[in-house]
C-alpha cells in the first residue's frame, strides 16, 4: 500500500469518527473567539465582512447592505481585480480588503460579527468552520458545502456553538411560498404526498462539452490578480484554467454540485421541510446522458426515495435536468410561467426554457404545480382549484426578506428560516444525488447509520479525498 492510499484512509477513519462529534479546529482557543457573539445590541447595525464579492456572492454583499441593517467592515476576494468585484469595491472603496479569509479574521475577526460566504460550493466549508469557531454568524450561499461528510461536520459545529446564526442562502425561503407551503401544509390541504416531480430544464454552462473527456483541461497561466493556492481552498491540487472559475467551477465534480445543488435548493425545500423528508433510503440515476468521470451529464434523472413518515405516506422524488430531459405533466397542467422575481445569474437573467424551473407535488386528493425560489403554489387543474378556493387558508405575508431574516437574527429580532439544522439534510439530498451521478449507479442509503451500504467507493465519498497539506485543521476536532 503506498503512502497517499495510507493517507487517503486513515483521513477517511478520522472525517468518520467527526461526523459524529463536533469539529472544532485546534487552532481557535477561547483567547482568539470573538466576544461580540452572540445577539447584536438592539437598535445597531451588524458588522458584517463579506467573504466573496463577485457573481453571486457580489449580489449577496448588496442585499445584505440594502436591507439597512448592516455595516460593511471587510471584504474578502481571491481576486480584488477581477472586473466583476470591481462593482462592489467602488462603491465600498474605504472597506479594508483581503485575499485570504484566514489572514482577515486573525485581524479584524474581533471587529466582525457576521460573514457572508458567496464563494463556490468548495470552499465554503473552511471558511464557515472558521467562523463558527470565532463566533461569528454565518450567511453561506447554497448547497452548504460539497461534501456529505462536510455538511455534517458544520451541523455539528452549528450545535455546539448554538449562539451562533446560520442561514444558508435559498432565497425563497423567506418569501410567499415558504409561508404559503407552511400555511396549507398546517391546514390540511398539503397531505399525504406521494410523488414530486422538481425539475431545472434551462441551458447550463456545461450543455455541449466534449463529453469523452479524459482529463481535466490544460494548465494556463494564472491572473496576476488570482491567488489559485487559496481559490482551490480544501481541494487536491488543479492546475489554473479559466474554465474553473468565475463560475464555470459549477461543472465539475470537483468543485460544484451541478444542477442539482445550484437549484435543488429552490425548488424543493419547502417540500423537504414541511413534509419531514430528512434523507433518502435509496438514490437511482434513471438517465445520464452524456455521463464522464469529470463534469455533469449533458441530461439527468435522479430518482430519490424517502420513507413513511409519521403519519405520511412514502414519497419519491424525481429530478430532471437537461434542455430536453422534460418530465410528463399532468392533463390541466396548463402554462410553465417563469418568476420574474428570480434573481439573475452571473450570466444574466435566467432564460426561459421548454418547461421553466419548478415542481409538480402529487398527493392521494390534489395536484400542485409551482416555480421556483418564492413561487407560490397553485392547484391544478383550474377546475380543481375554483373548488378549493374557499377552503385555503389566509397565507401570512413574509415580515423579512433572507437577508433581513438573517440579520434581525444576529440581532435576536427574529429566528432564521434556513438555519444549519433545516439547511443540512436538504445540502445532503444533493451531494448523495451528486454522488449517484458521478458513479452513474444506484445508491442504497442507510438512515440510521448513514452509511451506503451497496457500495463501498460510494461509501468512502461520503466524505471524500483528504484535503490539500495546510487545510486540515478544519477537519480536526
Amino acid at each position: 500500500m503506498d503512502s497517499s492510499e495510507n493517507s487517503r484512509r486513515s483521513f477517511l477513519k478520522n472525517a468518520l469518527l467527526l461526523s459524529a462529534a463536533t469539529a472544532v479546529p485546534t487552532i481557535w482557543t477561547k483567547s482568539n473567539a470573538n466576544p461580540l457573539s452572540g445577539a447584536v445590541n438592539a437598535g445597531e447595525k451588524v458588522n458584517l465582512a463579506c467573504i466573496g464579492i463577485g457573481n453571486q456572492g457580489g449580489s449577496d454583499v448588496m442585499s445584505l447592505y440594502n436591507t439597512g441593517l448592516a455595516n460593511i467592515v471587510a471584504f474578502c476576494d481571491v481576486d480584488m481585480g477581477a472586473p466583476h468585484t470591481l462593482k462592489v469595491l467602488e462603491k465600498f472603496p474605504d472597506v479594508p480588503r483581503f485575499q485570504d479569509f484566514r489572514k482577515m479574521f486573525d485581524k479584524m475577526g474581533s471587529k466582525i460579527e457576521a460573514v457572508s460566504v458567496g464563494v463556490p460550493d468548495h470552499s465554503h466549508f473552511p471558511i464557515v468552520m472558521m467562523a463558527m469557531g470565532l463566533g461569528i454568524h454565518v450567511y453561506v450561499e447554497k448547497p452548504m458545502a460539497r461534501t456529505y461528510n462536510e455538511i455534517e461536520l458544520m451541523m455539528a459545529a452549528a450545535k455546539k456553538h448554538n449562539k451562533v446564526v446560520t442561514q444558508m442562502g435559498n432565497q425563497g425561503h423567506s418569501e410567499a411560498n415558504y409561508f404559503q407551503f407552511k400555511a396549507w401544509t398546517e391546514a390540511g390541504i398539503i397531505k399525504d404526498v406521494t410523488a414530486i416531480t422538481a425539475h431545472m430544464n434551462s441551458a447550463r454552462r456545461w450543455h455541449g462539452w466534449d463529453t469523452n473527456i479524459k482529463n481535466f483541461p490544460p494548465a494556463q497561466p494564472i491572473p496576476g490578480t488570482l491567488d489559485w493556492d487559496i481559490w482551490q481552498g480544501v481541494t487536491q491540487h488543479h492546475d489554473y484554467n479559466k474554465d474553473f472559475v468565475n463560475g464555470q467551477w459549477r461543472c465539475w465534480f470537483d468543485f460544484g454540485l451541478g444542477a442539482l445543488g445550484d437549484w435543488g435548493a429552490h425548488i424543493i425545500d419547502t417540500a423537504h421541510q414541511f413534509l419531514n423528508l430528512g434523507l433518502p433510503y435509496e438514490v437511482s440515476m434513471l438517465k445520464a446522458e452524456g455521463h464522464n468521470s469529470f463534469f455533469y451529464p449533458q441530461s439527468s434523472t435522479i430518482l430519490f426515495r424517502f420513507p413513511e413518515r409519521g403519519n405520511m405516506p412514502a414519497l419519491d422524488i424525481t429530478w430532471y435536468d437537461g434542455v430536453n430531459n422534460i418530465p410528463a405533466v399532468p392533463k390541466g397542467y396548463g402554462v410553465s410561467e417563469l418568476d420574474p422575481n428570480i434573481p439573475p445569474t452571473s450570466t444574466g437573467k435566467i432564460q426561459p426554457a421548454k418547461l421553466n424551473p419548478g415542481k409538480i407535488i402529487y398527493s392521494k386528493e390534489l395536484t400542485f404545480k409551482g416555480g421556483s425560489h418564492g413561487s407560490t403554489l397553485s392547484i391544478i387543474p383550474e377546475e380543481k382549484a375554483k373548488e378549493m378556493a374557499s377552503k385555503l387558508p389566509e397565507v401570512p405575508k413574509s415580515p423579512s426578506n433572507h437577508y433581513a431574516n438573517f440579520l434581525k437574527a444576529c440581532k435576536g429580532e427574529e429566528k432564521t428560516r434556513s438555519p444549519f439544522e433545516i439547511a443540512g439534510p436538504l445540502s445532503q439530498i444533493f451531494s448523495l444525488g451528486v454522488m449517484a451521478q458521478k458513479l452513474n449507479t444506484k445508491l442504497l442509503f442507510d438512515r440510521e447509520t448513514k452509511k451506503i451500504t451497496n457500495n463501498s467507493l460510494a461509501n468512502q465519498l461520503l466524505v471524500g479525498l483528504p484535503p490539500r497539506k495546510g487545510w486540515e485543521q478544519y477537519y480536526k476536532v
